[in-house]
């Protein structure tokens, strides 16, 4: 979502920091810049007056301009006013401690995502949160609304209130509210009714539901794709009904960024969840330094090892682990490792979140590289017999002819999957030598993301030649990086290792 703006704040950034020191005149220019770059993103004029008159009362100060290195101060300063303007260092989670059923109403647009959003959250705090959840569709004007609740809460294994034909909104309520308490029900989650626009009529229903429910968290869903119409339209929610929270979706889209960005001013409510894909449980929590981090290129090594947790399985990390120390890896191994890759969001995903990897993830995009790289390495390997792929040293010219025909692929391609993973094997025996990885760290100092995959990005793997690759994903020298210029819980997760 945040490209562009990132590419701009960037291009500023690398020019304060190409400068041995800087003036009161440098900062004003910078922040001109930078002010152009947040207004073409879409957020509203008085945010962006706002954090530029912040940034800069802190950027000229006798500390900024007298440092060993302003240009990487002045990148701190914007991180961490990012960071305020999203909503600061704390957000609020979703308000569950109360006596049950705890009521969660879902207002905002018709299109915006309500339904699909109802049934993440539900999946969330039945999964997370181990709580018992309920879901009522509250929504009789749009065709079918209801019965798509009911599917959702089918998939996601939450139940749903039965459908009464031509029940009322507040009908509707009042009886989830008396089928939550006789189910002992922990969580009550309204899906109510949107429009196209804001009416009295929505609103009045709004109040009526709340007055019967008394709901504990009232959520505003918002359509990240909107643009500044979105902040429009919380201005107006917010006006009407008591809103805890908002949750943004379609954050994984193209929209410019602004109205995540002044989502928290206008409303002055904390942005808590962010819908991030179509999938049902494309859902996060919202926190503003990691988001920040993300805009700033600093990347997001934090929510990348909090995907990996919940996606590799801790069997399959052991069972590797121990072939490892043996300094077996196999091509079992290797088709293991890129489906894990494929499971936590692909190439793009992973290379968005760490820091230093923005051109890497540009080079990707220029050349047409997306996440069919991942899938034709899968297919060849499945290609294979399984003598080849626990004995890769088997394949010969007429074996890699009959793999590339099975995969759909050419022999090129094969050799490249095969040089990747003796590159691998490779690594995972310096590693062995090596005692293991010393924690994050390593993939900021020598060798970068390369002591793990370095077939991705080195000379002959499927990433090679690709500007940025190279280095950070490809065995040579990585990215340097200040600490001082990393989010807050990052710089405290590498100091503890």
């Amino acid at each position: 979502m945040f490209d562009n703006l990132s590419d701009r704040l960037g291009n500023v950034f690398d020019r304060l920091k190409g400068r041995g020191a800087l003036n009161e005149g440098d900062v004003r220019e910078a922040m001109r810049e930078i002010r152009i770059a947040l207004l073409e993103a879409d957020v509203a004029l008085p945010v962006a007056r706002r954090f530029i008159d912040a940034v800069t009362e802190r950027a000229i100060g006798h500390d900024v301009l007298k440092s060993v290195t302003p240009g990487q101060q002045v990148v701190k300063i914007v991180n961490d006013e990012l960071i305020e303007m999203l909503g600061g260092k704390e957000v609020p989670g979703l308000e569950l401690d109360a006596k049950p059923p705890v009521v969660i109403m879902m207002v905002g647009l018709q299109g915006s995502g309500k339904t699909t959003t109802t049934a993440k959250l539900a999946k969330l705090i039945k999964e997370k949160h181990g709580k018992k959840a309920l879901m009522a569709s509250l929504d009789v004007n749009r065709p079918a609304a209801q019965e798509q609740l009911a599917v959702l809460g089918t998939q996601v294994g939450v139940a749903t209130l039965p459908i009464v034909a031509g029940q009322q909104p507040v009908d509707i309520a009042r009886r989830a509210m008396e089928s939550a308490k006789l189910q002992a029900v922990d969580v009550l989650l309204l899906d109510t009714a949107g429009r196209l626009h804001v009416d009295e009529a929505l609103m009045a229903e709004m109040k009526a539901v709340a007055g019967v429910s008394t709901p504990k968290e009232v959520l505003l869903v918002v359509d990240s794709l909107t643009g500044q119409d979105a902040v429009n339209v919380a201005q107006s929610f917010s006006g009407e009904v008591p809103l805890t929270g908002v949750v943004l979706t379609r954050m994984d889209g193209d929209a410019r960024g602004g109205a995540a960005l002044s989502m928290r001013h206008v409303t002055g409510k904390p942005i808590k969840f962010a819908g991030t894909g179509e999938k049902l449980d494309a859902i996060e929590a919202f926190d503003p330094s990691r988001v920040a981090g993300r805009i700033l290129g600093m990347g997001d090594v934090v929510s990348l090892v909090e995907k990996a947790a919940a996606t590799i399985k801790e069997e399959e990390a052991e069972a590797l682990a121990k072939r490892m120390a043996k300094g077996q890896f196999d091509l079992n191994d290797l088709r293991t490792q890129l489906r894990q890759m494929q499971q936590m969001g692909g190439l793009g995903m992973l290379a968005g979140m760490l820091p230093g990897m923005k051109k890497a993830k540009q080079a990707m995009a220029a050349s047409g590289m997306d996440d069919k790289v991942l899938v034709h390495m899968d297919a060849i390997i499945g290609s294979m017999t399984p003598k080849e792929r626990t004995r890769p040293e088997l394949m010969n010219a007429k074996r890699k002819k009959r793999v590339a025909a099975g995969s759909g692929t050419d022999v090129q391609t094969v050799n490249k999957v095969l040089k990747m993973h003796q590159e691998m094997g490779r690594a995972m025996k310096q590693i062995k030598k090596m005692g293991g990885l010393k924690g994050l760290g390593a993939l900021f100092g020598k060798g970068g993301l390369g002591a793990a995959m370095p077939g991705l990005g080195g000379a002959g793997g499927p990433m090679g030649g690709m500007p940025g690759l190279g280095g950070g994903m490809g065995g040579g020298k990585g990215p340097s990086v200040d600490m001082d210029t990393l989010p807050p819980d990052l710089q405290d997760l590498l100091k503890k290792k």
